[in-house]
């Protein structure tokens, strides 16, 4: 069994009544015993919080250095030459040299392209046009035609299957979701997160990963998730390990209508109970109490911990929610197959800038245009999403199997989980927090053994671990609980 270290301080928790207008009342709690493990033998152990899952260590080396390459100037050029094509509609032209979503199309192929340099041997990043041929749906589809995802890959160095994607949708609409052929700038949706992706390719090309990084531009988004969802299911049938998806859609303008900017701010939506999952798991999640363990949620989490663990400008407010009301974007494409799959969208919402024919009404201006892209906050947006990206791409592979061993009645906690093959890995960290808690609390190294024992009671926490390596990445945590544990392996 794992020894409890002295316990800190109290930790008062204040609860506000102001709904029934009664004072604020302080409740002190007691914080649970940090517990303590030794350290596998032959290596070190990176050093860990007792409190928040944010490593006290130094992130990896070198990440700083890419996020500085980041520059707001590359990121206005993209805006306004994918807003001057005057429309990416996907039902529009595609041959013409300057307008519609061919132009748009080769515009980003060949950005992209030009940003493959050296890597020191090994494979450099490579352009790759994703073709479906769609049929009319009778929805937003009128007629047959061929639509083109735009995709650039970065070759993984240790563990080339699997991938960590990052998305955004380049086609565009105006008020008329069906009208190809009217002005729709599509300057911020999703301009800004098509040049995201562009810049996310100049910066990370030269860079080593362990995992394989594929940067996909979509089209169809606008007519329903068309071209992420073909996509998607190819991949699925095709097995694909996609360990993160990473969707950026309307990042540019940290403007809130009615209030202050909120220039720190990039919202963040996960799906609590997976999409996929059939009656049996969504059952079992229930019953452990498990709504908000989602692998999309711990994706969530995990990259507010890594915006704290890099002190980036920009930092995540989650929101528990698959995606804001009344909207869809493509990461759901994603979250249908199965795949953890997040998306990150600014912290207000200027309808009268989306899906608008730009106009004037009575002097107030309507539509998508570039103007209310801040290149700044969209390049602070874009050194989360290439810090996050880089995390991701060389942390180890994620604990499978973790889950509370519940044989039999008890006052502690086992948990258990499968050893993650990798030569790199120096051991694991477990976490827990209050049922009642959105964010992990604690964290402790255990070593590299699959099973410990915490002396906190089962029914008062959700646990979860977490694999780490010599440089000190971390996967995103394994909820235990969520996964059920393996036949013969209690």
């Amino acid at each position: 069994m794992v020894t409890p270290a002295p316990s800190s301080q109290p930790r008062a928790v204040v609860l506000a009544a102001c709904l029934l207008g009664c004072h604020a009342k302080e409740l002190v709690l007691p914080e649970p015993p940090p517990v303590q493990a030794p350290c596998p033998s032959g290596a070190a152990m990176p050093t860990a919080t007792a409190s928040g899952d944010v490593p006290e260590s130094p992130p990896p080396a070198g990440l700083d250095l890419v996020l500085e390459q980041v520059d707001p100037s590359q990121l206005r050029v993209h805006v306004d030459r994918l807003a001057g094509f005057g429309t990416r509609h996907t039902l529009s032209d595609t041959v013409s040299p300057v307008r519609g979503i061919g132009a748009a199309r080769r515009y980003i192929a060949e950005r992209m392209g030009a940003a493959a340099v050296a890597r020191g041997g090994a494979p450099p990043l490579q352009v790759s046009l994703d073709t479906h041929a769609v049929k009319p749906d009778g929805k937003r589809i009128d007629r047959a035609l061929e639509l083109v995802n735009v995709v650039a890959t970065l070759p993984g160095t240790r563990v080339p299957a699997r991938h960590v994607y990052v998305v955004a949708h380049y086609d565009s609409r105006a008020s008329d979701v069906m009208n190809a052929e009217i002005d729709a700038p599509g300057a911020n949706d999703d301009g800004s997160g098509t040049a995201l992706l562009l810049e996310l390719a100049r910066v990370l090309a030269p860079r080593m990963t362990d995992a394989t990084v594929v940067l996909l531009a979509t089209a169809g988004e606008e007519q329903g998730l068309v071209g992420a969802r073909a996509h998607a299911e190819a991949a699925r049938a095709r097995g694909l390990d996609i360990a993160a998806v990473l969707s950026f859609d309307i990042v540019g303008d940290p403007q809130v209508p009615g209030a202050a900017p909120r220039r720190d701010t990039i919202r963040v939506f996960s799906e609590g109970l997976p999409l996929a999952a059939d009656d049996a798991a969504i059952a079992a999640l229930r019953r452990a109490g498990a709504e908000h363990d989602a692998p999309s949620r711990q994706l969530a989490r995990y990259v507010a911990t890594v915006a704290a663990w890099q002190r980036t400008a920009v930092r995540p407010q989650l929101v528990f929610r698959p995606d804001r009301l009344l909207r869809g974007g493509d990461h759901t494409a994603f979250a249908e197959q199965g795949y953890p799959a997040i998306r990150f969208t600014e912290p207000g919402e200027h309808y009268d800038r989306q899906h608008q024919d730009v106009r004037d009404e009575d002097g107030h201006a309507f539509g998508d245009v570039p103007q209310h892209v801040d290149p700044h906050y969209l390049a602070d947006v874009t050194r989360l999403a290439a810090a996050t990206v880089l995390q991701l791409a060389n942390a180890p592979a994620i604990p499978a199997g973790a889950h509370i061993v519940d044989a039999t009645l008890g006052n502690d906690t086992t948990l258990r989980w499968n050893a993650v093959a990798d030569d790199d890995l120096v051991g694991y960290e477990v976490l827990w927090r209050e049922t009642t808690a959105a964010q992990w609390q604690h964290v402790q190294a255990v070593g590299d053994g699959t099973t410990v024992t915490l002396p906190l009671h089962r029914d008062d926490w959700h646990f979860g671990v977490r694999s780490v390596d010599r440089d000190g990445y971390r996967s995103p945590v394994a909820a235990c609980g969520v996964t059920p544990p393996p036949p013969g392996s209690r």
